[in-house]
């Protein structure tokens, strides 16, 4: 059976802790020969001997079985923990844990809630085609002083509430940040916040928590909690919403977990040969088409959803989870808010126990209704594979890319126009709607795309980066997908060639945001670009009925792809939109309907009043750049 911690705001459908003033009462689910397990209460976290011992027995719970005790009294703040046998553990569902996450707290999450909690709300939007994600870790975001946040909030949830932070995020016109693993996870510290420490976060411990250091203070549980929903809400009232990287997918270790420490081997798969399966490629993966991960997972999402009011999920290597369990959770989330939005990595790390054919695999997105993920097809049309960081493709001007870069831009659905047998890894469309698509050309976990340049493209100067750069986001941000991009990509950040940072330390994965001042070019590109999107749903059509309707490629050349946005797509105020992207070293001559056509970008700049006009049947696109034009 699951268990789970109580929502005192939020009643959840099977738990392990429920706090009363007069009284709390413990269960936790084990194995069926498991017949009585120890509860320890402690006063402090640091106490190494509990106060009080209490033996949990077996008792039957609206057809649940569990182990169950009851403790008289008031126990808010009261440190404790389960032990069925294999070693003490917070429980699976802990709400609020000590420093490094070894003991729980009995907690009323309510007094967890800053001023004005209960008025907000999850950000809304019409379509997920209108989001513009903005991928981000904490430590990268604000370490640096240069960051213009206060030192206390550098590294912090807080960093995020800052006006200085604020004011870019919305400056640059994205409207979701997808904050990396914030839960809290192993691979860190929190009893040294002094001492610079970094991970990515994909190391899970306890699910259901904040990570302590990213807190101001990782001794008391509730401040973690507190800050948190401060982040939340701040991004909330500047109309950003916040996606949480979710990684159900494996535990930091096998046998220190607490999933194997409360029911051995019930939350993991294993071979034939009864070894642990390794899918995740951290030395296991969990078992998500078994009912107790499965309602774990389920119950968990809705935790983060109603609790911290958190807007989508991003599910870290979704391909080891079975179709199923991905299903019923967009269904447990569409009956609370359908506009959560969910997406995932379509593969995993390594080979799972069970078929590819029944797992969250990106060519089973067509039976995954409501969830998306990420196209590393488009993502190596345009910087190169994934496997050689020194191979380029149309950004290095190398030609062969064109198709699967025109399946990224009809969001990779089904277009008369896009032969899907020479894209490189789909070959056929992977999406029933464009929304089901991530755009992209970089994200944390390879080279940030100015190193990816460098790599690929020996001898390369800056104004070539700065070009290339450029153009890579215009088709990111100007494809029907849905559009997600590297927080500092728009200062050109770069990692000093390292491409798993995971641990590197923050002189290798901080922004300078002194980059601001040195390409000032960069950033108003950015933030122009992702306004056009924004004011033309000609660029968001959202449906792959649409796409293919207003969706017109013209004829392509190496390393040049165009199309045509037409009759006012979408709704659009403009007739017909053409774009061109040319990643060659060469101006190319393409031939479009002849009209009289306004310029809104060339040259590396963008403004929708106009750059000029062109007369004609045939417009010139220079060297590695894009141009815009409409009539």
């Amino acid at each position: 059976m699951l268990m789970t911690i109580i929502a005192t705001a939020h009643a959840q459908k099977t738990n392990e802790v429920g706090y009363a003033p007069a009284s709390t009462w413990f269960r936790v689910s084990a194995a069926p020969e498991v017949k009585s397990a120890t509860l320890r209460l402690y006063r402090k976290a640091a106490d190494a001997k509990p106060y009080k011992t209490v033996k949990m027995k077996p008792r039957t719970i609206d057809g649940w079985q569990y182990l169950y005790a009851e403790v008289k009294g008031n126990l808010s703040g009261v440190f404790y923990t389960f032990d069925t046998g294999n070693g003490e553990c917070p429980g699976v569902f802990a709400q609020a844990v000590s420093v490094n996450g070894k003991k729980a707290q009995v907690i009323d999450m309510k007094t967890t809630d800053p001023e004005g909690w209960r008025y907000d709300r999850q950000v809304s939007t019409a379509s997920p085609a209108d989001l513009v994600i903005y991928e981000m870790h904490h430590r990268d975001f604000s370490i640096d002083p240069s960051s213009g946040v206060r030192p206390e909030y550098r590294g912090k949830f807080l960093a995020l509430t800052e006006p200085t932070s604020i004011a870019h995020l919305k400056a640059l016109g994205i409207n979701a940040v997808h904050i990396l693993p914030s839960f809290d996870y192993a691979s860190v510290d929190e009893s040294q916040p002094e001492r610079a420490q970094y991970n990515w976060g994909y190391d899970p411990l306890n699910y259901n928590v904040p990570e302590g250091s990213y807190s101001t203070d990782a001794t008391t549980p509730a401040v973690r909690i507190r800050e948190f929903k401060e982040m939340v809400q701040a991004l909330h009232r500047a109309g950003i919403r916040v996606i949480l990287d979710v990684v159900y997918n494996h535990t930091f270790n096998t046998e220190g977990s607490n999933f194997q420490k409360i029911y051995p081997d019930a939350y993991f798969r294993k071979t034939a040969d009864g070894q642990y399966s390794n899918g995740s490629g951290c030395g296991n993966e969990t078992a998500s088409e078994r009912p107790l991960m499965r309602e774990y997972m389920i119950e968990s999402v809705l935790y983060w959803a109603k609790e911290y009011h958190i807007d989508g999920f991003r599910f870290d290597l979704m391909g080891i989870h079975d179709i199923e369990t991905m299903n019923q959770i967009r269904k447990a989330v569409s009956a609370y808010n359908p506009e959560i939005f969910i997406y995932g990595e379509g593969w995993s790390a390594g080979a799972c126990a069970i078929p590819n054919e029944v797992l969250g695999m990106k060519a089973n997105i067509p039976q995954m209704p409501g969830i998306a993920a990420f196209s590393d097809d488009m993502r190596d049309a345009l910087r190169g594979p994934f496997s050689d960081d020194t191979k380029g493709a149309f950004l290095a001007g190398i030609a062969g890319e064109e198709e699967s870069l025109k399946a990224g831009i009809a969001g990779m659905v089904a277009h008369p126009q896009v032969d899907y047998t020479k894209v490189n890894y789909s070959q056929k469309p992977y999406a029933l709607q464009p929304t089901q698509m991530i755009s992209y050309v970089s994200c944390h976990d390879d080279m940030c795309l100015v190193d990816r340049l460098k790599a690929s493209i020996p001898g390369i100067q800056t104004d070539e980066i700065i070009r290339l750069d450029l153009l890579a986001q215009t088709a990111v941000m100007l494809s029907q997908g849905v559009p997600f991009m590297l927080s500092g990509e728009e200062m050109l950040r770069d990692k000093k060639g390292v491409h798993n940072s995971f641990e590197s330390p923050d002189e290798i994965n901080h922004l300078d945001w002194g980059n601001m001042k040195r390409y000032p070019q960069v950033l108003e590109y950015y933030q122009r670009l992702i306004a056009l999107r924004h004011h033309h749903p000609a660029f968001r059509l959202g449906t792959a009925d649409k796409v293919r309707q207003y969706l017109k490629f013209l004829p392509s050349q190496d390393c040049l792809v165009a199309f045509c946005l037409t009759d006012y797509a979408g709704g659009d105020s403009w007739r017909n939109i053409i774009v061109a992207l040319n990643g060659s070293k060469e101006t190319r001559t393409i031939e479009v309907p002849e009209d009289r056509y306004s310029v809104v970008c060339a040259d590396g700049r963008i403004d929708e009043n106009g750059l000029g006009t062109v007369e004609g049947s045939k417009i010139e696109v220079k060297p590695q750049t894009a141009i815009i034009l409409h009539n």
